[in-house]
């Protein structure tokens, strides 16, 4: 009877860890994201100009992100990138949804199960070339083009609204797509 009750306790309190976590707030303090969102324009090829290294990513350049429908209008996402370490490409393919408004830039991203992580645009141009995404906190940060290159207008524009809300941009990895 111990073990039943040692067992169930454990259960309660994992789903009120995972409760706890899934409702605590998955954009960094004082981030908006993008209004009038349009995900058609979004899909297609992103190239990741900059980006706050974390263990998926280790050792990546020439890293995109491609976004395309599936069959049911969800979409997914393939990421690619070179490993120049191990020298071979690598590819880990997810899924997005909203994680409210499908007019808003908040949205969430899984590449393992049922776990979601927060993917929020909160910078983008008017045709949908230049990209600023923010993740759930400040280790996460990426600078996206359609291009391999970003004009430098954009950059500083997007380096000053992460600045501004406490990223420190002298970490970030500034990819090579050779």
């Amino acid at each position: 009877m111990k073990n039943k009750i040692r067992v169930l306790g454990s259960i309660t309190l994992l789903s009120a860890s995972l409760l706890i976590m899934n409702s605590c707030s998955s954009i960094p303090k004082g981030a908006m994201v993008i209004q009038d969102f349009e995900k058609d324009k979004y899909l297609g090829n992103w190239y990741e100009i900059a980006r706050l290294d974390f263990i998926f990513e280790k050792n990546l350049n020439n890293t995109t992100a491609e976004y395309s429908l599936n069959e049911n209008g969800t979409i997914k996402v393939v990421n690619r990138g070179y490993n120049y370490i191990k020298n071979k490409y690598v590819a880990s393919t997810g899924k997005v949804k909203f994680a409210g408004d499908s007019k808003e830039g908040k949205l969430k991203v899984s590449f393992f199960g049922p776990f979601y992580s927060g993917y929020n645009i909160i910078g983008l141009d008017s045709d949908y070339k230049y990209a600023l995404v923010a993740g759930k906190s400040l280790k996460y940060l990426w600078l996206l083009s359609r291009d391999k290159t970003m004009p430098q207008e954009v950059k500083e524009a997007y380096l000053k609204t992460a600045k501004d809300l406490g990223y420190n941009t002298s970490e970030l990895i500034w990819v090579k797509h050779d």
